[in-house]
Order: C-alpha cells, then structure tokens, then sequence
C-alpha cells in the first residue's frame, strides 16, 4: 500500500547538501511506488510562534497569516515525514524550529506517522550530531505513537553539493526506497 510521505526539507540554502539528501530519499521513495510531496521551508513563510496563547487557550487559529497552517496540514495527513536540516551550532536550523514550535495548536493531530531525520553538517563525528537529533526527538516525544525509522547522517560537508560524494546519498536513497504500506 502506498504510504503518502511529506519531506520537509528546512535549509536556507538553495541546492543545499541536506536538501540534496532529501530529494534523494523522495526519489527511492517514489520508485518505491509511495506519493511523496517535498516541501522547502525556504519558499514559505513561517513565522515564530509569538507563545500569544490564542490557538492552545482560547482554541482559536493561530492569528498569523503565514504558509504554516497550510504545511501543519500536511504533517496530519501524511503516513511518513521527514525533518531535514542543516547542522547550525549542534542544533536544527531556525526555519525548521519555527515550524515545530509553529505545530503547537495541532500537535495531538500529528499521531501514528514514521519519521525520517536526515541532517548536514561540516563537522565529522556522529555523535555531535545526535544533539540534533535529539531536538527533533524531543517533538516526536509530545506526539502521540510516533515511530523513528531511521537517521541519516551527512557529515563532513561544507559546500554545497559536498555530501553527492558521501555514503549518505546511498543512504538516503536506500532508505527512501524501504519506505512501505
């Protein structure tokens, strides 16, 4: 059964190396037969949550007119999502944070999904990236049933484009590919 799989993809950077690892893990899950929509933060204004309290006290719409209801609405009706970002200081990029922050007023509608993490960064080791991977864990833990399938870890890239000769590209394309009904 096709799985309906929403990759937002958050770096500033057009042609960016996490956003390079992300349409490759929407072309193995294309070829895998699963309907896929990638979405770049970059195109889309999100604006940072205000903490005004309108959509989680009076149960009203966030007041802001931005692109995040419309990208909040896609989280709840995808099966599969996935959070790319490039590595800033250990931490998830700005545009990323502020759509996490941003699904407040809905979180407890984005439940039952799997989740993909793909992130970029200059430095080499691994386990410094698992401070990024953390924040992330730390949105999935207020939803309710998530299910981590996997992590993709593009290290020691810098440039733009660095990461096509790494072994995440195969990872993230394999990874993609295994994503099933």
């Amino acid at each position: 059964m096709s799985q309906k799989v929403l990759i937002l993809s958050s770096t500033p950077r057009a042609g960016g190396n996490s956003e390079i690892l992300s349409e490759e893990f929407a072309r193995g899950a294309q070829e895998s037969g699963n309907r896929t929509e990638l979405v770049r933060l970059r195109q889309k204004k999100v604006a940072m949550c205000t903490g005004c309290g309108t959509c989680s006290e009076q149960g009203k719409p966030c007041p802001q007119k931005d692109d995040a209801p419309e990208i909040i609405e896609k989280m709840v009706e995808a099966d599969v999502i996935v959070l790319a970002t490039p590595v800033y200081f250990y931490a998830p990029c700005a545009q990323l944070k502020a759509l996490i922050d941003r699904c407040s007023a809905r979180y407890e509608e984005i439940k039952n999904k799997k989740f993909y993490f793909i992130a970029t960064m200059a430095g080499e080791t691994t386990e410094n990236m698992e401070r990024t991977f953390d924040t992330l864990r730390g949105f999935t833990d207020c939803l309710d049933a998530p299910e981590e399938c996997g992590c993709i870890y593009g290290t020691g890239v810098w440039k733009k484009g660095e990461v096509r000769n790494t072994p995440a590209m195969r990872q993230a394309y394999d990874m993609g590919k295994s994503v099933k009904g």
